[in-house]
């Protein structure tokens, strides 16, 4: 893969690749997995992949490198996340086909994620010589009081395949900044696209050992990053059953540790809510991606008086969704793979057969034979106990639900294990606010989906979300520790 040449959006990309980075060299390996193309089952490349033995390599090689990367300047780091910034801006059009193609996303799906990606890299450029301690009050002039933030050491980074180029902008951006080396571990599932932003990192000067990257398929080569003696802090972002295995797995070193799991995130819609801007938004929440992110849309919660109206607009646009290959870059596109389309096919059919409602969808679309696609799906729920209410389904599921009053939406919210993001839509300022501070969720957005037009926003999470602060404001912090200065002035 070179770095320097810009790929035309119709370029179909390649997987050939290694999976193996350790000390500034990509490394071939004796076994390899296939790059899959998830609209049509096409093998369109290979990756090396990591062995076992490559995790006590790649801790020792970013061991070696912590100590040199903590001492340069928070500048000079902040310098060359800037120029690892450009580069992804330069090169957004091939970084987004890989992504696309690899996850199955619509190419402008893939164009926008790699714009954030880009963001928060410049974000996080600007804020690494700018992370602060605290000086502090003593009892008499004879003392001095202060605090220094300072990098962990090694930070293992897990992630999934879903939004890979903003979740490795998102954790390795502060993790770097802060002074941390990593060994970063992506998903097999959908690596391409982290590959190529690791090239462009060691383009814009990285210090060879400073990131390692391992890449491999099955549990094993995961448990061992984790659980290695040499790591110094863990961020994670899945689902929550492997969320509970590293959290386990850290404990054993009490490594300390940030995870990034699911979400059941609700759209509540009141009376008075602006349906013209809200159902759009609505549908861009759980069709985006294929509905596959931990913060889509996939609950609707709508007050009785309007369900009628909202639903049949949801409903009815819905039903205009395109859906495609990438490189169609249509509204939607497939699943993953074959194992995510007969896990959501499965959670529908079980959904229905507790006496769920199919009002849309629920099976392949017309004239898509091939590959992983579902169409998008819209299920009624009269029964609050239903077992489809409060599970991930990671697709384009949209369960509807109905409230009285704001006594009853707050309850239907909170109604899940999960607490990552709820939406409001009302033009009531006071219910607005009122609901902000009483939804148990990270993050709450009115009259809007996600956090659009905020910059430093923190992705903040609730319950069996997490607990992290990814991509925020305060980011670096997470990935520092605070040490406490104590002085007593002698002479």
């Amino acid at each position: 893969m070179t770095t320097a040449e810009k790929t035309p959006l119709t370029t179909a990309p390649s997987g050939d690749h290694s999976g193996t980075f350790i000390g500034g060299a990509w490394l071939d390996r004796a076994t390899s997995f296939p790059s899959v193309d998830p609209a049509t089952g096409e093998t369109f490349g290979h990756i090396s992949a990591s062995e076992v033995a490559d995790v006590d390599r790649a801790v020792a090689s970013a061991r070696a490198a912590a100590r040199t990367w903590a001492r340069t300047s928070p500048s000079e780091r902040g310098a060359i996340l800037g120029r690892w910034a450009g580069l992804v801006f330069q090169n957004m059009h091939r970084l987004a086909a890989l992504e696309a193609r690899d996850v199955g996303k619509p190419l402008s799906g893939g164009l926008l994620n790699v714009q954030i990606a880009g963001s928060i890299l410049q974000f996080t450029a600007g804020g690494a010589d700018k992370m602060t301690g605290a000086t502090l009050p003593t009892r008499s002039p004879d003392y001095f009081g202060f605090t220094r933030r300072e990098p962990h050491g090694v930070c293992a980074i897990v992630l999934p395949w879903n939004v890979p180029a903003v979740l490795c902008a998102a954790n390795l951006a502060p993790a770097l900044a802060a002074g941390n080396a990593v060994v970063l571990k992506p998903s097999e599932v959908a690596p391409l696209v982290i590959h190529a932003l690791v090239e462009l990192a060691e383009e814009a000067g990285l210090p060879a050992g400073v990131l390692n990257v391992l890449t491999g398929v099955g549990v094993e080569l995961g448990a061992t990053l984790v659980s290695h003696p040499g790591i110094d802090h863990i961020s994670f972002v899945g689902s929550v059953a492997t969320g509970r295995l590293v959290m386990q797995a850290a404990a054993q070193n009490l490594t300390p540790i940030k995870v990034e799991l699911g979400g059941k995130s609700p759209n509540v819609v009141f009376e008075d809510a602006d349906l013209d801007v809200a159902v759009p938004a609505i549908v861009r929440s759980i069709t985006e991606n294929a509905g596959q992110n931990c913060n889509a849309g996939s609950r609707l919660l709508v007050q009785a008086c309007v369900a009628d109206e909202v639903r049949a607009r949801v409903v009815a646009a819905m039903s205009e969704i395109r859906i495609g290959a990438w490189h169609e870059d249509l509204d939607m596109g497939p699943l993953v793979n074959p194992v995510q389309h007969e896990r959501v096919s499965g959670l529908v059919t079980g959904a229905l057969g507790d006496g769920v409602e199919l009002v849309l969808g629920g099976e392949r679309p017309a004239g898509r034979d091939e590959g992983n696609f579902l169409a998008p799906t819209v299920l009624s729920v009269t029964d609050r106990n239903a077992p489809i209410v409060g599970q991930e389904i990671f697709g384009p599921v949209l369960t509807v639900e109905t409230f009285t009053d704001d006594a009853d939406a707050l309850d239907l919210a909170n109604g899940t294990d999960f607490g990552l993001l709820a939406c409001i839509w009302t033009n009531d300022v006071s219910r607005a606010l009122r609901m902000s501070s009483e939804i148990g969720a990270g993050q709450i957005s009115v009259n809007q989906f996600s956090d659009a037009g905020v910059i430093g926003m923190p992705f903040n999470m609730a319950k069996q979300s997490g607990f992290s602060a990814g991509n925020g404001y305060r980011a670096l912090y997470e990935f520092s520790r605070e040490k406490a200065v104590a002085v007593k002035l002698l002479g």
